[in-house]
Order: C-alpha cells, then structure tokens, then sequence
C-alpha cells in the first residue's frame, strides 16, 4: 500500500475548501457545529485533531452525500497523525517472540 507522502491536515481541507465553499467563516461554522470557536480554530489552523465526537458533527453538517463521512475525516486525521510520528526517531524495538505451538 502507498502511502501519501506529507499528507495534509483535515483542519486545512476545513479551512480552504469547506467553510469557502459554504461561504462561512469559522464563527459561523463553529455555530452551525455546535462547537466553540476556539476548538474548531484550533481545528482548522492544524494546531488540534479532528476528534471523533467532531467528525461526527461534520458528518451530520455536511451529510456524508457531500463529504460528511466521520470516517473519512478520521482517516485523513489518522494518516496525517501517522506520517507526522513517521518522522521523528524511533527508538530500537525488538521484535515480540512468539512460541511456536509444539503438537501433542
């Protein structure tokens, strides 16, 4: 599987595509959301996570017909989230050892 090299944050697709398109802006958003303004601020300027409990309020707010899915909004998080650890050092793990079943 490939993965995407540097994938965006889904704050920012929040950002520049949705709140443009539905010509709001992130009070208003965070209001039809039900979210404080502070929370979906820190969403959309990459500085939070989608959440869960959020994808499910994008969900129900865009419905998943226009791009609403709450587990396409995790799964842009969890591979934005994945390649960020990517990048830092990891430290050496030695692979778990599994007995290997003896036949009675």
């Amino acid at each position: 599987m490939n993965r995407m090299h540097n994938p965006p944050h889904p704050g920012g697709t929040l950002r520049e595509d949705i709140l443009p398109a539905l010509n709001l802006n992130v009070t208003q958003a965070a209001q039809q959301l039900g979210v404080s303004r502070v929370q979906l601020s820190r969403v959309i300027n990459e500085r939070a996570a989608i959440t869960p409990e959020l994808a499910l309020r994008i969900e129900a707010w865009l419905t998943p017909a226009h791009g609403g899915r709450a587990e396409l909004w995790l799964g842009l998080q969890a591979s934005y989230d994945l390649w960020q650890a990517q990048q830092k050092p990891r430290p050496i793990i030695q692979p778990a050892i599994i007995p290997i079943d003896q036949p009675e």
